[in-house]
């Protein structure tokens, strides 16, 4: 009997011993806390052995003669079986890489283990006839269920959507209703949508698996958008567009695999009608991507002398001019250039007066890598993209330059600029220019804050933005370079 005792107390050590590391152990270590489990339950199943306790079986006298050690050995040996068998499934959930969008059915799991193991316990270690305690529990389940039917149904919802997987943690959905967002969240009642209108959405499970949604997010977040554009058929409607691919093909901000492209939809008297497709990376930058199309697409067709049409019904606003009173084309193309956006008609008017044009076919280099223009060049129409080795830093649309760092401070040009598409473009002398900075000397201080506002707005071009002490230097080297004061 004393050797019986020595193992029961021996069971009831090692439980109590078990709980201690088990809370030591902590949840950031699931992999030793499941180790440790198994260990305790393993020692206190073989003490169980040896002491002859069995307990799958409710012993009355045996109770009765022992009392409080052999209630409380089967109490922990419970408890700890419960412990290893949560681990085991935690420990799955996790090498299975779900832990997020499982964690519904690990709840569950969870519960079904607790529940079983009280149970156990009561049948097996106080002896209380189950069946019984199963008759009543199911009439207050009955009136649970009927008192907590909405809440039920979010719950079973929630285990739907979650075994159904129609989205993860993370993925942009849009609903049947109009909402859309990224899941941020989902727990038993509610799943959680952050939109792009800095709001969370809370819906409930109930509600959710009733919609049909979209998930933008899959395969992958690329996400087509269409853009109607309706242009005066004065041109050929293949060079309408070539045009607008090589408007799309200067987008930065877009997918160029697979490309973009630009379809014809009808024709009348008033306007042609197309229909531009193209990708962006991700739901969050379609507002991004819209305005630089839409941007790019009017400098291209200003460029080219393509007039945007007027919707149908729209009244005339006079009538056509003369051929010989519009601008010339390098005159649009300065009236449009961000760079001289500071000059007044007459000194835009000298420019184009002085410019000397130029053109390069696709693949043409214009200026290399580590070279010094002779000129500032302004792109008349195409695409030039500014290379970095192999590496394309960003593309050119028409209004942009070229030289600027050689012709203003006299140093070699970091990148090296090709031609994708024709282009053609426009060379401005350095004589020009420097005409221009010794009439009116804040000239070189507008170039310079227009260059730079530039540069930021290349979001891949890596040029930081020039400090104070760093712009009064750089205006100081243009006058000086220019003669002016």
């Amino acid at each position: 009997m004393a050797e019986y005792n020595l193992w029961v107390i021996l069971l009831d050590v090692l439980g109590v011993a078990g709980i201690i590391v088990w809370h030591l152990q902590g949840r950031s270590r699931p992999t030793g806390r499941l180790i440790a489990q198994i260990a305790f339950f393993a020692a206190m199943t073989g003490s169980l052995i040896f002491a002859q306790v069995n307990p799958f079986h409710f012993d009355a006298a045996q109770a009765d003669n022992d009392g409080t050690l052999i209630v409380s050995a089967k109490i922990l040996w419970w408890t700890h079986m419960a412990w290893a068998t949560i681990g085991f499934l935690r420990l799955y959930i996790v090498l299975d890489g779900r832990p997020h969008e499982a964690r519904l059915i690990q709840d569950l799991l969870v519960a079904l283990v607790y529940l079983g193991v009280f149970l156990s316990v009561m049948a097996f270690v106080f002896g209380v006839p189950i069946g019984t305690l199963l008759a009543t529990s199911g009439v207050v389940a009955i009136i649970l269920g009927l008192a907590l039917q909405n809440t039920l149904g979010d719950v079973f919802s929630g285990i739907a959507l979650t075994l159904g997987r129609p989205y993860v943690i993370g993925d942009w959905i849009v609903l049947g209703d109009g909402t859309e967002g990224r899941i941020v969240a989902s727990n038993w009642r509610s799943t959680y949508i952050f939109t792009s209108m800095h709001n969370l959405v809370v819906l409930p499970n109930s509600v959710l698996a009733k919609q049909g949604l979209t998930n933008v997010s899959k395969p992958d977040e690329n996400h087509q958008m269409m853009l109607p554009i309706s242009i005066v058929p004065t041109k050929r409607p293949k060079f309408v567009i070539n045009i607008l691919h090589e408007a799309l093909n200067n987008c930065n901000g877009i997918v160029h695999e697979p490309p973009p492209t630009a379809s014809l939809v009808g024709l009348n008297g008033a306007a042609l009608e197309l229909e531009l497709q193209f990708r962006v990376r991700g739901p969050a930058q379609r507002a991004i991507a819209r305005n630089e199309v839409i941007d790019l697409v009017y400098q291209h067709c200003s460029a080219n002398g393509l007039m945007l049409a007027k919707p149908l019904g729209a009244p005339m606003s006079g009538s056509v001019e003369a051929t010989n009173s519009q601008p010339s084309a390098v005159e649009r193309l300065f009236e449009s250039a961000p760079l001289l956006a500071g000059l007044t008609a007459e000194e835009r008017g000298f420019l184009a007066t002085s410019a000397r044009f130029g053109d390069a076919i696709a693949g043409a280099t214009i200026i290399a890598k580590g070279e010094k223009s002779r000129q500032l060049i302004f792109i008349g129409s195409g695409v030039v993209t500014l290379m970095d080795g192999s590496e394309e830093i960003t593309r050119l649309a028409p209004g942009d330059y070229l030289g600027a760092r050689s012709i203003l401070r006299d140093e070699p040009e970091f990148h090296e600029a090709k031609a994708l598409t024709r282009v053609t473009f426009f060379q401005i002398e350095k004589d020009a220019l420097k005409r221009l900075f010794s009439e009116r000397s804040e000239i070189a201080e507008d170039f310079l804050c227009r260059m730079n506002e530039a540069r930021t707005m290349r979001a891949n071009g890596g040029v930081p933005v020039v400090s104070d002490h760093a712009r009064a230097d750089l205006i100081r080297t243009i006058r000086s370079a220019f003669g002016s004061a």
